[in-house]
């Protein structure tokens, strides 16, 4: 990470710098937990048949009522000690047991990545990340990737929505295309995401969190086509799979509804409390972004979402994005 003046103000903020990643590195994975005793042991079997064998995981149980506890017990016994750490969460909520998880790491964290209590990740899962993070020419970046959607049984795959827009500060504002479970940050992304992480108070998700901060820092996303994991549907998922009609549909009414208004308060809110980690370009965005949301003039407030370049992944959602923008719910 390096400095940049802010030539407008004369204040000094973090980015992210240029240069090459190399080796094997140790990734630190952060998985939440709550009574996920059900699905529990196929993801931590998957976790320890990973290819890149230099992993370490903390479980934050949210106060299961479950087994889960025992699950990760008797895990935990099966490795030396201090390669996998179970702790107690705040239990307030998934956001919040993740953001803690975070802020509880060191400054400078290594690589780190995000689990989800309930998939099964393919054995490639961080040795692809790592490789194409490793192959990229920025030193600050982010690894994410679709996923197998599958029924709760792991049956009938289908692949992720894809992603034909490139991921950026511009789209990360308004839409989040990093799934917190398929996530990988190298070292210099991570650290960047513990220091800003312990200047907030919260956030409507922990990935779409990572997803700004990582582009609004300067970093890079890298995002692949090629799917990592098993992403189990079932009625206990916290948030769940965006990818059918029905969903998109769903997604699209709530940002009509005015719950897309409240998402954006809260993230604009971390936003400016983390504002020291972002760059002079990034910052005037959300300055932006906030000063559109105020405009009384709905053909004022599309004419500033335009200059602004916001933009969602399709069609549909960019329609209704400009449809938050003239009617105030943005």
């Amino acid at each position: 990470m390096k400095s940049m003046q802010d030539i407008s103000s004369g204040t000094s903020v973090a980015v992210c710098d240029e240069r090459p990643s190399q080796g094997e590195p140790v990734v630190t994975i952060l998985m939440g937990v709550y009574n996920g005793g059900l699905y529990l042991e196929a993801q931590l079997e998957s976790i320890a048949a990973q290819s890149h064998v230099n992993w370490r995981l903390i479980a934050s149980d949210d106060g299961s009522s479950d087994s889960s506890h025992v699950v990760l017990a008797n895990f935990a016994q099966r490795f030396e000690q201090g390669r996998v750490e179970i702790r107690q969460g705040p239990r307030c909520g998934f956001a919040q047991n993740y953001l803690a998880m975070i802020r509880d790491l060191s400054p400078n964290p290594g690589w780190i990545a995000f689990a989800d209590q309930d998939d099964v990740w393919l054995p490639h899962r961080l040795s692809s990340g790592v490789a194409a993070l490793n192959a990229s020419s920025a030193q600050c970046a982010i690894h994410c990737s679709r996923s197998w959607i599958t029924r709760q049984d792991l049956s009938e795959r289908r692949l992720s929505a894809s992603r034909p827009k490139p991921p950026s500060f511009r789209n990360a504002l308004v839409q989040n295309i990093a799934s917190g479970n398929t996530i990988l940050a190298n070292g210099e992304a991570a650290g960047v995401i513990v220091a800003a992480t312990r200047q907030i108070e919260t956030v409507v998700a922990h990935d779409w969190w990572v997803y700004q901060i990582a582009t609004g820092c300067g970093g890079v996303v890298v995002h692949e086509d090629a799917p990592g994991l098993l992403y189990r549907q079932h009625d206990e998922n916290a948030i769940g799979a965006n990818d059918s009609v029905r969903a998109r549909m769903h997604r699209i009414k709530m940002m009509l509804s005015g719950k897309f208004r409240e998402w954006n308060e809260v993230n604009l809110t971390a936003l400016e409390q983390a504002s020291d980690y972002l760059t002079p370009e990034s910052y005037a965005l959300v300055q932006g972004m906030a000063q559109l949301r105020k405009d009384p003039s709905p053909l004022s407030r599309l004419a500033a979402l335009r200059a602004l370049g916001l933009y969602r992944q399709t069609l549909p959602s960019q329609i209704a994005l400009r449809l938050s923008a003239l009617l105030g719910k943005m």
